[in-house]
């Protein structure tokens, strides 16, 4: 974009039809910006100057917005745990296997982050029940992709990672949900956060279990390769098992530290 003065303009009276040089939009009254019989619209003008002044913090903010969104989900679900930042890291340890494009590897975190964003459509009743759900309940459940997608669609900086947000429930054979969607037709990010959402769940306590050891954990990714989880990202898992073990013992440490605390 080239560069523009602000309110450099002549008397409509003597100047050609003005039109935006970037956006060919139509300019009514005064052009906003001239750079000789070029115009430029106020709108490109701006744009032109967010580039300039502010691509730092713009990436910085984008990230606060999307973990303050992970954090009203947790308030409601009085989760205390940093299950969302775990799976949002882990993903990228798979996801740098197969692109080393910065803005990918953003959108990737960004939707890990957020995937379970959808929750917050769905009542307290059902999201806070403490004992198992009933069919009609499920139902209402597996809404929430499609709810936390329709939640970013004003946010188009989150464009692919809402493909993750809306995808991240489905199985590599069709089984999952909200759309039954199979094999390639699944995007890659969401089929390698699957795998990864998972072995966090695993490894981590419940009410109605204790954590898996990171060997059984693995030992069930293996044995659903091909079903729920696609054989390309048990592969990419396989090959960072070093980097995921140790997360998984750090995370696990804490966890164990903060239960001794507690007692």
């Amino acid at each position: 974009m080239g560069t523009f003065l602000q309110g450099d303009h002549v008397a409509p009276s003597r100047e050609r039809k003005r039109i935006c040089r970037h956006c060919g939009s139509p300019i009514a009254g005064l052009p906003f910006a001239r750079a000789g019989d070029d115009y430029c619209c106020e709108g490109c003008f701006l744009k032109q100057r967010e580039y300039q002044v502010i691509p730092a913090w713009r990436d910085e903010a984008y990230a606060g917005l999307a973990e303050a969104l992970v954090a009203a989900l947790d308030a409601r679900e009085s989760e205390a745990g940093l299950h969302s930042k775990r799976v949002a890291c882990h993903t990228l340890v798979l996801a740098k296997r197969f692109t080393g494009d910065p803005e990918r590897l953003r959108q990737i975190y960004w939707g890990a982050l957020l995937h379970d964003i959808g929750k917050i459509g769905i009542p307290d009743a059902v999201l806070l029940k403490q004992g198992p759900l009933t069919e009609d309940e499920w139902r209402v459940m597996r809404t929430h992709p499609v709810i936390g997608r329709r939640i970013l669609a004003s946010a188009s900086f989150l464009d692919e990672a809402a493909d993750i947000v809306l995808n991240h429930e489905e199985h590599f054979d069709g089984s999952g949900y909200p759309h039954g969607l199979a094999g390639d037709s699944i995007p890659l990010s969401a089929r390698l956060f699957a795998v990864i959402d998972s072995l966090d769940a695993m490894t981590s306590d419940r009410p109605y279990r204790e954590a898996l050891s990171f060997d059984a954990a693995k030992a069930e990714i293996l044995r659903s390769a091909g079903a729920q989880f696609d054989p390309r990202a048990v592969e990419a898992f396989v090959s960072e098992e070093e980097a995921l073990r140790g997360m998984v013992a750090l995370k696990c440490e804490r966890d164990t530290a903060a239960a001794s605390d507690g007692l």
